[in-house]
């Protein structure tokens, strides 16, 4: 005796649709002179189409019960590799070392920066 269970499966050409929009959103957005909407162009419609790719192409949802967990895991790794490497990477100089070339480019930035 063999069950099948029938799993339903999204309409693929609809959320390809949805994700050329948030694509499209995500363009224009970036074109915006406002930083808000800049980085909820960038980063917000970015974590949209990441949950529509992983629920809808990957068959997050389908898959056994353990598998979103491994995935928040996997995030909680990346933000905690981030915050280990950001307070080295975001500065220009450190302990033993220095960046004289991030240094330079943003002293340029600064001096060619528009007054405000």
């Amino acid at each position: 005796m063999t069950t099948e269970s029938h799993v339903h499966h999204p309409n693929y050409v609809k959320i390809w649709a949805i994700l050329v929009a948030l694509l499209i959103v995500s363009v224009l957005g970036s074109l915006s002179s406002i930083r808000g909407v800049i980085l909820v162009a960038a980063f917000g419609v970015a974590i949209v189409k990441a949950y529509l790719v992983a629920k809808n192409f990957m068959h997050v949802t389908v898959e056994k019960r353990w598998v979103p967990y491994l995935l928040v895991v996997m995030i909680a790794f990346v933000v905690i590799l981030f915050a280990g490497v950001a307070p080295d990477v975001m500065r220009h100089d450190g302990l033993h070392w220095s960046n004289d070339a991030a240094k330079q480019t943003v002293e340029t930035g600064m001096k060619a920066a528009p007054k405000q």
